[in-house]
């Protein structure tokens, strides 16, 4: 069971629509009982750091979340903000803590000429093989909605990057927890693959 996790995320919705939509057994909930009981765990995320982790914080059992995902080891995949959150800081509108699974900051990326946000369909680079990127070899588009940017500090924890106006990074792992930049309910047939191969392979 794939559990996507219920603080009042505004995409929530369309991530479940998908996976029900792939014939996977899920459910949105904040409950402990359905979080244990979960095979694989998504945050997804719209909207600015600080307030999402303040909804995060207030919403969700955090104590068990880090047990079953720090310690037990359970799939986890962020998926925007909740990529971003996965860091130690975030400098959006302020400076913010996060939840500190994957050590590094996030900042504005620096787009030089072009403007912010970054809205559309981009190419990932891959910097490192894992089964979340199985089969996904010549197309490599998804769509990214965002201004900021994970920066992370251990290089090994970068799978995949993506450009504009400069390199920032789209895809980040330590272990079972996950992070992508870009919304895979939005990139289509790529992004069921993206979600395909967390449930099936991680």
């Amino acid at each position: 069971m794939v559990c996507i996790l219920d603080y009042g995320s505004g995409n929530v919705g369309s991530v479940y629509n998908l996976v029900k939509y792939m014939n996977y057994n899920v459910v949105i909930s904040n409950e402990d009982k359905l979080i244990k009981e979960s095979t694989h765990i998504i945050l997804p995320g719209v909207g600015s750091f600080g307030e999402s982790m303040k909804k995060i914080n207030n919403n969700l059992p955090m104590d068990l979340l880090h047990d079953q995902v720090v310690f037990r080891k359970k799939p986890f995949l962020g998926i925007c903000v909740g990529m971003q959150v996965l860091a130690n800081k975030g400098y959006e509108f302020g400076e913010h803590s996060g939840l500190g699974w994957i050590n590094g900051n996030v900042v504005k990326l620096n787009s030089k000429d072009l403007p912010l946000p970054h809205i559309g369909w981009n190419d990932i680079q891959i910097k490192k093989e894992t089964p979340i990127l199985n089969n996904i070899d010549q197309i490599k588009d998804f769509y990214f909605v965002h201004s900021f940017c994970f920066e992370a500090e251990n290089k090994e924890n970068i799978i995949a990057t993506t450009n504009y106006g400069s390199e920032f990074t789209s895809i980040i792992q330590k272990e079972n927890i996950i992070g992508v930049q870009f919304h895979p309910e939005k990139s289509q047939k790529l992004g069921m693959l993206l979600i395909k191969n967390f449930i099936d392979k991680i």
